[in-house]
């Protein structure tokens, strides 16, 4: 195998191992609310939810872009074997990091308050002062996990995810549990279910960043003996190629103000839904218990189950940006197309089985997660409909790292920006003219991604004069996905009748994995060199040619 393809499977497999705790942690996350809300109640619920709200601004604008920005700077003098720049960068970044989730925290802390007096809600008052210091320490776990990223390593990321989602799950339930129980009696007894319900979120983000530190202190002999060598090279080539920490201020600063425009455009598109789904639906003379009920199945329980598989393109988009990075440097634009190709690739043959048995097992799930009555068919089907979406924010997404990572971080700005737009117009005009409602949001949901999409993939083949092949790429996992999705609603219909409907969507679940895989290999969409890129590719590979799928 040659030097570059092992450096593309390492991207293949780094991404993968982000991208399953990625999937773990998404798991767990909609798994622990189910006994959270059953114990705080709606209301409880409402004051948690309403404080995350402020606190995902603040923690956006404030730490979320740095692991990128680090990643991306560190990535980028590591390839020229200038480990003592690289160290800069972190502690630079630090610094920074440091500086702003302080301010941030601080703004979180004692604005709460008057954030809640604006709302009318003094009930989140509580949970948001709790939450308060999870952004300095998330600030401060941005910067080390970028490090490690830049150096191409995503084990201690995806440690740390895991981590922290177990604690937080295990914290938030036990403390809301307490808490609730504790005040009885208490007029504020709801805010403090709520206020326990973000204190896991703060342990979890706490037991994280230890961690984090213990995996920092395993691999520093590592970092010393690079910076080490640097010195020596250095000192024998007479260069000095020191970075001044104003320049490297500066790289920073321009790197994250691109990647948080990009992210507020995101958080705006959900805030323009509402404000837009609101206001015409009331003029329409709907009532506020309506509205409130279709906006919650679109955005609590479609929009939440739709987006899990999309953690797999966010992981692996993560993943590609030091190897870009590191090509762009060198000017290796055949190594960039091929590292393109690879997670393009891999991330649809992800995605397709993942929109098509989300759309044929919609009911099953929704009933395994107690989300859906036999009574209530709208959020079902926004799920078997807007499931397509699935696809578009996986490429949507996966391409915005791709041009991050070719240094191009404007471009993902402007298509989110045309995208919002657009999105907002026809969104309107649906809600206003036509009786879809919330089917209105969930087309436009699908529009906004379709639109990103289009864009990117426009602007990869300009800057990179890149084709995607369009056959294995797309059509054949297609169509394997479809027969998968045939076969597995027939095995979930023969299950049901003799078992419930949880047992009978796990089992249909299970066998829809080999069953879309056999699909893939007697299509030809993958080939042995494309399985042995995956991680545990050389035992997929002997299993297949066991059972004679391969050659």
């Amino acid at each position: 195998m040659s030097e570059q393809s092992k450096k593309t499977n390492n991207i293949l497999v780094q991404g993968s191992i982000l991208a399953a705790a990625s999937l773990i942690v998404r798991f767990i996350g909609m798994m622990y609310r189910i006994p959270m809300t059953a114990i705080l109640g709606e209301k409880a619920i409402g004051y948690y939810n309403i404080a995350f709200e402020f606190y995902d601004i603040a923690l956006l604008l404030s730490t979320y872009s740095l692991p990128l920005a680090v990643s991306k700077l560190v990535s980028a003098r590591v390839v020229q074997g200038q480990h003592r720049n690289a160290r800069r960068v972190y502690m630079l970044a630090l610094g920074f990091g440091l500086t702003v989730g302080t301010i941030a925290m601080c703004i979180c802390y004692f604005g709460a308050e008057v954030y809640a007096r604006a709302i009318d809600q003094q009930g989140v008052v509580l949970p948001l002062k709790v939450l308060a210091p999870t952004i300095l320490i998330f600030s401060v776990m941005g910067v080390i996990r970028g490090l490690f990223q830049g150096y191409g390593n995503m084990v201690p990321t995806a440690i740390s995810q895991i981590i922290e989602q177990v604690v937080n799950a295990a914290v938030s339930v036990g403390a809301s549990y307490f808490l609730i129980r504790h005040y009885v009696g208490d007029p504020n007894r709801l805010s403090y279910g709520a206020a326990g319900g973000t204190l896991g979120t703060l342990s979890g983000a706490f037991a994280s960043f230890l961690s984090l530190l213990v995996i920092y202190a395993i691999f520093h002999k590592t970092f010393r003996k690079w910076i080490e060598q640097d010195r020596a090279s250095s000192a024998d080539s007479a260069q000095d190629c020191h970075e001044r920490p104003l320049y490297l201020l500066k790289l920073i600063i321009l790197t994250v103000i691109p990647v948080v425009v990009s992210q507020t455009v995101y958080q705006l598109s959900g805030t323009v839904d509402t404000l837009i789904f609101n206001r015409v639906l009331n003029a329409k003379g709907f009532d506020n218990d309506i509205r409130a009920t279709w906006w919650g199945m679109y955005s609590g329980k479609y929009k939440l189950l739709t987006t899990v598989p999309v953690a797999v393109a966010s992981a692996m988009g993560t993943a590609i940006v030091p190897g870009l990075i590191a090509e762009y440097v060198r000017g290796h634009k055949e190594a960039m197309k091929e590292k393109v190709s690879a997670a393009v690739k891999f991330n649809m043959i992800i995605a397709f089985p993942c929109m098509v048995g989300m759309s044929v097992l919609s009911g099953p799930i929704l009933r395994m997660l107690r989300f859906w009555t036999d009574t209530n068919t709208l959020v079902r089907n926004l799920l078997q409909l807007g499931s397509i979406s699935i696809v578009f924010f996986a490429f949507s997404t996966l391409t915005n790292g791709i041009l991050q990572g070719i240094n191009r971080l404007y471009v993902p700005v402007i298509h989110s920006a045309i995208a919002l737009v657009t999105h907002a117009t026809v969104l309107y005009f649906l809600l206003k003219y036509t009786n879809l409602n919330a089917y209105a949001l969930m087309v436009c949901n699908v529009l906004f991604a379709l639109i990103v999409s289009v864009l990117n993939w426009r602007s990869i083949g300009k800057y990179l004069d890149y084709r995607q092949e369009i056959k294995t790429t797309f059509l054949l996992p297609l169509t394997a996905a479809i027969f998968m999705g045939v076969a597995t609603r027939c095995f979930y219909d023969f299950l049901h009748l003799k078992l419930s409907a949880t047992f009978s969507c796990i089992f249909s679940i299970l066998f829809a994995v080999p069953v879309y895989m056999a699909a893939l290999i007697v299509l030809k969409a993958v080939r042995k060199e494309d399985l042995l890129r995956m991680p545990k590719g050389q035992l997929i590979v002997k299993v297949l040619t066991k059972f004679r799928l391969l050659k």
